[in-house]
């Protein structure tokens, strides 16, 4: 049984595409294609995020614990995340330049009568091709601090690989929704109306993409939903067109092993000798 066959083969068409966001619709595919791409966007993309923070000096307000965690919610640009390996599948004993990207932050106050904003534009990373996400020279940074005269932060950061199935920080999306049957021909939707279901209940935008249900259509309770509307907005660490690319090549690394499981001769499952001639 080849899921990927001609017949079988999914398609998308792209409605729209931004710097941050991206809409398409997926075709020729199941609801349980559509939610595992979903979840495989938002928690098994791998990007790059600061994940240990070394303090030298904190005389702020702030408790270095509070410091570190929203140095780790700070975007970096993984648009390069797949050039360095994950932390487990290198051979140093902490970090080195194969696994990981140092950076520095290092910010005095010295003014009277003048709260310093530390931004994430004071992060200097040692690697030019992971640096904090802006949106331009106008944009002021994500706030981490702020500083009255003589209190002083200075820290070491080192950013890693990894995925948010590890921890949220590693999500590449702000958010990742997907749409089926917005004329509710299959009755998946139980409307709770008073008088007028079409007045109370307004269609969605992607109903101007989908086929209306005509007057006397006939109901087929054996129909299965096969097109699907996605829309997924970004942080910014990665282009959105990458992140839905990246979603796929992994979702067919996971279909692939668990062929190559089910066609095994020697792997046992669960214990038993494995059935043989699944397909």
């Amino acid at each position: 049984m080849d899921l990927f066959s001609p017949a079988n083969k999914p398609e998308i068409r792209i409605q729209e595409l931004t710097g941050e966001r991206i809409r398409f619709i997926l075709t020729n595919t199941d609801l349980s294609m559509a939610n595992a791409l979903r979840r495989i966007m938002i928690s098994e993309v791998a990007t790059i995020a600061i994940d240990m923070v070394q303090f030298d000096l904190n005389t702020s307000v702030l408790a270095d614990e509070f410091i570190a965690h929203r140095l780790g919610l700070i975007p970096l640009d993984s648009t390069e995340a797949d050039k360095i390996k994950y932390p487990r599948d290198c051979n140093c004993s902490g970090a080195c330049k194969e696994c990981s990207v140092e950076l520095n932050l290092h910010v005095k106050c010295t003014e009277e009568d003048t709260t310093k904003d530390v931004t994430s534009k004071d992060l200097v990373s040692h690697d030019p091709r992971f640096t904090p996400i802006t949106e331009g020279p106008k944009d002021a940074g994500i706030l981490i601090a702020k500083l009255r005269k003589g209190q002083e932060i200075k820290v070491k950061c080192i950013a890693k690989k990894g995925v948010a199935k590890e921890h949220a920080k590693w999500s590449p999306c702000a958010a990742v929704a997907f749409e089926y049957d917005p004329f509710n021909k299959l009755r998946h939707t139980h409307y709770w109306i008073e008088e007028d279901e079409k007045k109370e209940w307004p269609q969605s935008k992607n109903a101007n993409d989908d086929f209306p249900p005509l007057d006397d259509e006939i109901f087929d309770f054996t129909a299965k939903p096969n097109r699907f509307y996605f829309e997924i907005e970004t942080i910014g660490s990665m282009k959105p067109e990458d992140i839905v690319m990246n979603a796929f090549k992994k979702l067919l690394e996971k279909i692939s092993s668990i062929q190559m499981g089910l066609h095994s001769n020697d792997v046992p499952i669960n214990g038993r000798e494995p059935t043989r001639d699944v397909f």
